[in-house]
């Protein structure tokens, strides 16, 4: 049926209406992000482009390879060149290191990254210049630290956009943007399928946010481990809210928890873990359209109408 319903949108569909416009949001999740990836396959599998893609953090970096041409296969192929072989990954974390005593630590003592040198070196040029330049429109997810507000880029360097919304506390430097100084999207919209057109017809959220999790050999977390912990509850209590107020069509939760944030290390692990969401957002996709064109097509048909509350689908 998915095949069936793939090749009538791809044919202009002979049910009389336009592909279904489809809106993605990837949500942050540091290294759990990895698992957006089968999300985008299944979309290529069926043949559908999304007509927007709003990412923050890890799914601003992946969205904005996807929104500018990337196919899903395109993505894991960079992915798995960057991170499979540990010897070449290595080298280029020295090659991140701080050259001047002066350059290794942060006010509060702690050492930090420049995003847009990991981007710039790990990327391998597969960015856009510009957030315009993408076919697909791009919404990328930041914090504007001393507003302390979200701030939404649409347009400019793609580059600076995405090394902002990548930029964890602690872990990265925040980034200037024109008169702003940016932080890491998650602390303000760690899922942001609200910010999607309200001409979608179909809203799919990837949640990777995850929970702490126990660990065997010790009761209490450690240092930084309590750090992102904190962050990963700070980031599940705003989307808890927001889901009490709007539902996407299909909400996306990989089994990936037991990752942590930086675990690149382990990127065939959470590539395998997370590879069912690839059939499972297929059937889920097809499910939703089916009840659309059941309800007369006019949710796919005119721009704009969805249900109030559409029934969420959520894997995981």
């Amino acid at each position: 049926m998915v095949a069936a319903l793939s090749d009538q949108y791809s044919n202009g569909s002979d049910l009389g209406m336009s592909q279904p416009r489809i809106g993605v949001a990837l949500g942050g999740g540091g290294a759990r992000g990895l698992s957006h990836i089968p999300v985008l396959q299944a979309l290529d599998d069926l043949g559908i482009q999304p007509c927007a893609v709003a990412g923050t953090s890890i799914g601003a970096l992946i969205g904005t390879g996807y929104a500018s041409g990337m196919s899903g296969n395109d993505i894991i192929d960079l992915v798995q060149r960057v991170f499979g072989e540990r010897n070449a990954l290595m080298s280029k974390l020295w090659a991140l290191r701080p050259k001047k005593l002066s350059e290794m630590f942060s006010g509060t003592g702690l050492m930090q990254f420049n995003s847009m040198k990991v981007l710039e070196i790990f990327t391998e040029g597969a960015l856009p210049d510009r957030l315009e330049d993408c076919p697909i429109p791009m919404s990328v997810i930041t914090a504007d630290y001393y507003n302390s507000s979200e701030l939404i880029l649409r347009a400019g360097p793609a580059m600076q956009a995405v090394a902002a919304s990548i930029a964890i506390p602690y872990v990265f430097r925040p980034v200037e943007w024109e008169d702003r100084v940016l932080i890491d999207g998650g602390v303000v919209n760690p899922l942001p399928f609200d910010v999607l057109p309200d001409t979608c017809d179909i809203l799919i959220a990837v949640d990777v946010v995850g929970r702490p999790t126990r660990r065997d050999d010790r009761k209490l977390p450690k240092g930084t481990e309590s750090m992102f912990g904190a962050m990963q509850i700070l980031m599940q209590s705003i989307t808890l809210g927001k889901l009490k107020r709007r539902h996407p069509d299909i909400l996306v939760r990989p089994d990936i928890e037991r990752f942590q944030v930086l675990d690149f290390l382990k990127t065939d692990e959470i590539l395998s873990a997370s590879a069912p969401v690839r059939e499972d957002v297929k059937r889920k996709l097809e499910l939703v359209i089916e009840e659309k064109i059941t309800q007369g097509g006019r949710h796919i048909a005119h721009k704009g109408e969805r249900p109030d509350n559409p029934a969420a689908r959520q894997h995981g």
